[in-house]
């Protein structure tokens, strides 16, 4: 019953705050998860961040357990992200291509077998405190590069100017919940579960100060006029010539005519397109011929 202990009414406050807002940052997914389900095809979508919170939540759950002393809603927040993580998983799993089914066992196949040295290796080689101390930072070191990840969203949002793939409900729950994560283990004394907030809160802080600065400038970029086509222009100088005559095409022709023109020889209308000096322009609607006699 010491996982029940609660010392301070704050813990129990912060706590019960943290795993609130937390559970809604594990349902964050779930529409692309609805998604995947409906088009039956992962999308291009990768497992990794899946696989990576999960072996995030069994550390944590690991070490809440051997801590001890009032973790009860540390423990019931990671247990809720294990099984959340791992019907995503299962999910991602079954629709899944080939390739993508493999490298996901790989990742997951990879953090079991970290878990179990881990867990193996400070049961084994630490006891009481230092083995709390030992799990608790590697806990830190994790939860650091889970709190990095969304800086790839960061450098996008800058290089492309855009907020378009970074939500800003998604940044609000985690700044949030980085906040009362680093009050309950302010309240707890608990400097493993202090730190790693910190850093989270102050990304938080970036990512929603991004959002404010260039929110504006993709509403500009969408509503942008789409750019005219360059139009084209054709002179005619026509100072230079003189007696100038634009001759129709006659469709009232006999058949006769029209023989005759085609069995002229190429020589004889070379000569004749050099003496009347024919000029043609071609556009994108036809052909015009303007056939006029230089100045002598």
């Amino acid at each position: 019953m010491e996982l029940l202990n609660v010392h301070h009414p704050l813990v129990f406050i912060f706590g019960l705050l943290g795993n609130i807002i937390s559970t809604g940052v594990y349902f964050a997914p779930m529409p692309t998860i609805i998604e995947i389900c409906k088009r039956k095809s992962t999308m291009g979508f990768q497992s990794l961040p899946y696989v990576v919170s999960l072996f995030s939540a069994l550390l944590w759950l690991y070490y809440a357990f051997i801590k001890g002393g009032g973790t009860f809603l540390l423990i019931s927040i990671n247990t809720l992200g294990t099984f959340i993580e791992s019907v995503y998983i299962i999910i991602f799993l079954v629709y899944a291509t080939p390739d993508t089914k493999k490298q996901t066992f790989k990742g997951l196949a990879a953090t079991m077998v970290l878990c179990l040295v881990i867990s193996l290796v400070t049961l084994l080689s630490f006891h009481g405190s230092t083995r709390v101390l030992v799990v608790g930072w590697i806990c830190v070191g994790i939860s650091i590069c889970v709190f990095a990840a969304p800086l790839t969203i960061v450098f996008q949002v800058v290089r492309t100017k855009s907020v378009e793939f970074m939500p800003l409900s998604l940044s609000c729950f985690l700044t949030l919940s980085a906040m009362m994560w680093f009050a309950y283990g302010v309240s707890l004394k608990d400097i493993c579960v202090t730190v790693p907030n910190i850093l989270g809160f102050l990304l938080g802080v970036v990512q929603m100060g991004l959002y404010a600065y260039y929110r504006n400038a993709s509403k500009e970029t969408s509503i942008a006029p789409e750019k005219k086509p360059k139009e084209h222009i054709i002179n005619i100088n026509l100072s230079m010539l003189s007696n100038s005559e634009v001759h129709p095409v006659d469709s009232g022709r006999s058949s006769e005519a029209d023989e005759k023109d085609q069995k002229k020889r190429p020589d004889d209308d070379q000569k004749e397109e050099e003496a009347c000096g024919i000029e043609v322009v071609k556009l994108d609607t036809g052909v015009i011929v303007v056939c006029a006699s230089l100045i002598n």
